[in-house]
């Protein structure tokens, strides 16, 4: 059946083609659909799980591998770092069934931290990786992956970077049958048990199959070389159609497609720069395919001049584009291109649109709240990852250093060792409290860090999509489960003063603050109020005209953006307004009501 459907969606639908018995992940954007795609459609007999981090996640996975069973595991590129742990040892150890790691890439980027490319990934973990470049070739290839994993029983990364995750296309989706029942996991602890000899013995073996994957993949069908030319543009993934479309008006020349970038398909492009005399490399991220032909042209001593990244002919940061890539082919075969131009002179520019947190989003007030408990006081406010990290935004200007998920309260704790007249905060939501966060918390009730912690609890993993978590008593296997208690677990940790306010009491939750900043040691405020999107209220605020003298301090203080001035006076759009009231709490006349 022809279906219009999204990458993630047809990578999902590819996998549970190839017959996967087990699905687990970390919501992150851009592989967050991958799951939510499963979960929606008819997936009988698979085992599907939102995991609390992607270590979880992939060791769950493992299991299910080495028990026989076909095992997909999804993540973002950042996910991967905390997956590598396993992921590490798992290149050693191997697996039985297939096993697929989805860490999607994001140039850009456009939602993630680092531009880090998991192709580099795959070499360091001496495992192989796919990189689709359209819609249809993920969900035909996700299944390759699965065949290749279970084949030469190792774990095999599947690379899909953000345009390919979300773009749209037809895609002849196949039945699937339900997957059938694995052998069960057989007892061998000289197999599965992982030693230094093992892996000593394991890593020659590594490599030498590696060499024979490598050769296999030369004729691996999305390979591909299109064109005869002693010029030659080498890409991959979704550059490969940015590559594809600027060609159309440019001379000819020979495209060459590296579907599979590890083990490098030598072979492959052995034969594809045959007569060739200048290549250029087109890929986003890091120069990784250009290294490989680089060492291939060495290697063989080929009169081929290689050109990329490396030398500056391509940028190294940011996404690549059907324009940018059209620049790069246009100085790489000295086309002038006048008569191809078009002018775009009289295009507009698209606004710049900073993103903020939405309008009524109690992280606002809670922000607000401690702005407000901590003023006069030197303050140092470790954010973290998650919607909150737009604090850092102005007016609010409450997130000082934002690294890593978890590290808000791990870096906080060092803050506040090396500056012992400074109150240090450390803000997290529920979602990375049990992703990351809890770690960090007994680690500053072990080694007596003075913090206070800022627990940011709107009852969802609201950035990537509103995901469950363990504290909202929801699960993707049977629905109602058990819920984990935030507080309880601070105070299993030891944490002795745990306070629960909702941020939408703007006095309560200033005290709260105060009373904490009181005292030494590990303290925590929790702020307890739903995400907005989902669960709106019908409220509104408004503006007393009469008392409103257009201070603009509302507007100055929260930064919210249903708040606005329209023919110069300060007004409430209705259409954002959720009648949160932080306004009302900020206005110096009490003109806002509501």
């Amino acid at each position: 059946m022809t279906e219009y459907i999204m990458g993630n969606g047809a990578i999902a639908m590819g996998a549970l083609k190839a017959g996967i018995s087990f699905a687990s992940g970390y919501p992150g954007t851009p592989s967050s659909e991958i799951i939510e795609t499963i979960y929606k459609r008819k997936h009988e007999g698979v085992y599907l799980e939102w995991s609390v981090n992607e270590k979880a996640a992939l060791e769950g996975a493992a299991a299910a591998a080495m028990s026989g069973a076909r095992a997909l595991v999804t993540m973002k590129q950042v996910g991967l770092n905390v997956a590598s742990d396993p992921l590490m040892s798992l290149a050693y150890v191997g697996i039985k069934g297939g096993l697929v790691v989805v860490s999607a890439d994001d140039p850009g980027p456009i939602s993630s931290q680092t531009e880090q490319d998991t192709r580099r990934f795959a070499d360091f973990a001496r495992i192989p990786v796919f990189d689709p470049s359209s819609v249809e070739e993920a969900y035909e290839m996700i299944q390759d992956a699965f065949d290749y994993s279970e084949k030469y029983k190792t774990p095999v990364l599947f690379r899909p970077t953000t345009r390919v995750c979300h773009a749209y296309a037809s895609v002849d989706i196949k039945d699937y049958d339900r997957p059938a029942v694995c052998e069960g996991f057989v007892r061998d602890s000289s197999k599965w048990v992982i030693f230094p000899r093992l892996s000593y013995i394991n890593h020659g073996l590594i490599e030498e199959r590696n060499v024979k994957i490598g050769k296999e993949l030369s004729s691996y069908r999305f390979n591909t070389v299109e064109g005869i030319s002693e010029k030659a543009v080498v890409t991959s993934g979704i550059s490969y159609a940015y590559v594809k479309e600027a060609l159309k008006d440019l001379k000819e020349v020979k495209l060459i497609k590296i579907a599979t970038a590890y083990p490098f398909p030598e072979d492959f492009v052995l034969e594809a720069l045959r007569g060739v005399k200048e290549a250029i490399c087109i890929e986003e991220l890091s120069p990784y395919l250009e290294e490989q032909i680089l060492k291939t042209v060495g290697k063989y001593h080929l009169d081929t001049e290689v050109s990329g990244k490396i030398n500056g002919r391509v940028a190294h940061n940011g996404e690549n584009s059907v324009e940018l890539s059209e620049r790069v082919l246009r100085a790489f075969l000295d086309t002038d291109g006048k008569e191809e131009d078009t002018d775009k002179s009289d295009i507009p520019k698209v606004p710049a649109r900073p993103p903020v947190l939405c309008a009524g989003c109690p992280h606002r007030a809670s922000f607000y709240a401690v702005k407000q408990a901590a003023k006069g006081r030197k303050s140092i406010f470790c954010g973290d990852i998650g919607c909150y990290t737009l604090g850092n935004a102005m007016p609010l200007d409450m997130v000082d250093t934002c690294l890593c998920m978890g590290a808000g309260i791990t870096m906080a704790q060092g803050f506040s060792h090396t500056n012992e007249d400074t109150a240090c905060f450390a803000f997290t939501g529920d979602s990375t409290f049990f992703a990351s966060g809890i770690t960090g918390v007994v680690n500053a009730v072990y080694n007596e860090a003075d913090i206070i912690l800022c627990i940011l609890d709107n009852s969802t993993t609201a950035m990537t999509g509103h995901q469950p978590h363990p504290g909202t008593g929801f699960n993707l296997s049977n629905g109602n489960t058990v819920k984990a208690d935030i507080g309880k677990i601070l105070e299993a940790a030891g944490v002795k003063k745990i306070i629960t306010t909702d941020p939408l009491d703007h006095k309560r939750s200033v005290e709260a603050v105060k009373e904490c900043l009181e005292e030494k040691g590990v303290r925590a405020v929790i702020f307890k109020s739903p995400c907005i999107a989902i669960e709106r209220s019908d409220k509104k605020c408004a503006i007393d005209r009469e008392e409103c003298v257009n201070c603009k301090k509302c507007i100055h203080e929260t930064g919210c953006p249903a708040l606005i001035i329209s023919e110069g006076n300060v007004t409430i759009d209705t259409t954002l307004c959720t009648g949160c009231g932080l306004c009302k709490n900020v206005c110096p006349k009490g003109a806002i009501g509501g």
